[in-house]
């Protein structure tokens, strides 16, 4: 790589052994390991991820340091290394201090990559008894869901409301405004498809919601209806179809805004937004997926024609038996669903004997961490 005049003025080599090596010019610093490039880091990025007790809260590693107070082109006026330690000192006599090691861990997932499936999958089962009471099992349990993005508690309490107590594990309950726990139950009071006998389309619940909960518990206390199936579909899975067969419908899917509705005589929740959510990278977050919500939208509106037949790709793909997995929810076991993900659905039933289900719904961010601290307490 040639360099400017500028960087060759500011270029300087610090060999550690015979195997590793830094360098810095006016824009980067560089290490190296056996002539190879290691790492590129930029002098803001450096000076801005001081690890410092000087920069960060010791005990929380909050940052105290703020990047305003150094000037945009700031570059150090030494660089070493000593083995895996750089040790950087700046123009004002500030010094920071990294392990490679660290830096390097950065590039590394926070969780286990999700694994994508069909009607060929089968949920894991774990205990109630185990998933409350014992760490490792739970955090064998949560990397399942994370991964999977769906799980079955087995053996749980019958009793109403059980559902409070997987908060120890989960996080607290995210309340909505029908209820913190939900009934579900054949009921002529009707605000919802679910409180009928009926088949329930795959869908994820409260679409209705700017930001719909992300995780879903349906615990079933009795079951003795005929039929009504519990379904599972993966949505991103099917998102993921949709991008490498016709990316034209997963663009239109990503961008085209639906509107959707939930109300009863007490409550109404009402959201717009697209279907598909990405993150900046490109990698899917979310498919906000509710027919039955879904509302009449302006047909003069430009796109609509465009969007309707990627709607009917996708609600075709959804309802394919291929991608649907099918199963019955007995009477003391919960399915758990990461709802941005994974759809649920119920197939029709014969109302003969009871069928009693509750929800409630929490927040992968909580479930995520919670596993984070199980796997460090576990760890010491």
């Amino acid at each position: 790589m040639s360099l400017n005049r500028e960087e060759i003025l500011y270029s300087q080599t610090q060999s550690s052994g015979s195997h590793s090596s830094v360098s810095f010019d006016s824009r980067y610093i560089r290490t190296y390991k056996d002539g190879e490039l290691l790492l590129e880091l930029p002098h803001l990025w450096s000076r801005d991820n001081c690890p410092c007790d000087d920069c960060r809260v010791v005990a929380t590693q909050e940052k105290f340091f703020i990047l305003s107070s150094v000037p945009s082109d700031i570059c150090p006026s030494a660089v070493k290394l000593h083995d895996d330690l750089l040790v950087i000192d700046w123009p004002d006599g500030h010094q920071s201090r990294f392990n490679l090691n660290d830096i390097l861990s950065l590039s590394e997932p926070r969780h286990s990559t999700t694994k994508s499936w069909d009607a060929d999958f089968f949920p894991d089962y774990f205990s109630w008894n185990d998933f409350l009471e014992d760490d490792s099992r739970t955090c064998l349990a949560l990397e399942s869901f994370l991964t999977n993005g769906v799980i079955v508690i087995d053996k749980a309490p019958v009793e109403p409301n059980s559902l409070e107590l997987l908060a120890s594990r989960l996080g607290p309950i995210r309340e909505v405004l029908f209820e913190r726990i939900h009934n579900v139950s054949v009921d002529t009071h009707v605000y919802n498809v679910a409180h009928t006998p009926m088949a329930l389309p795959p869908h994820n619940d409260f679409a209705s919601y700017s930001f719909p909960p992300s995780a879903q518990a349906l615990h079933m206390l009795v079951n003795e209806a005929d039929g009504g199936n519990s379904i599972i579909v993966d949505a991103w899975a099917i998102a993921s179809q949709i991008r490498e067969e016709v990316p034209d419908y997963f663009a239109i899917l990503c961008d085209f805004m639906v509107p959707f509705r939930e109300f009863d005589e007490c409550n109404e929740t009402y959201a717009v937004a697209p279907i598909i959510k990405c993150d900046a990278r490109g990698k899917i977050e979310s498919v906000r997926f509710s027919n039955q919500l879904m509302q009449m939208m302006d047909p003069n509106q430009k796109g609509v024609e465009q969007f309707y037949l990627a709607y009917r790709d996708l609600c075709t793909r959804i309802t394919d038996i291929q991608n649907k997995r099918s199963f019955r929810l007995k009477g003391g076991q919960i399915l758990l669903v990461a709802a941005h993900r994974v759809l649920h659905a119920r197939e029709s039933f014969v109302p003969r004997g009871r069928r009693h289900l509750q929800d409630a719904y929490f927040e992968l961010d909580n479930i995520a961490n919670k596993l984070v601290l199980l796997k460090a307490n576990l760890s010491l």
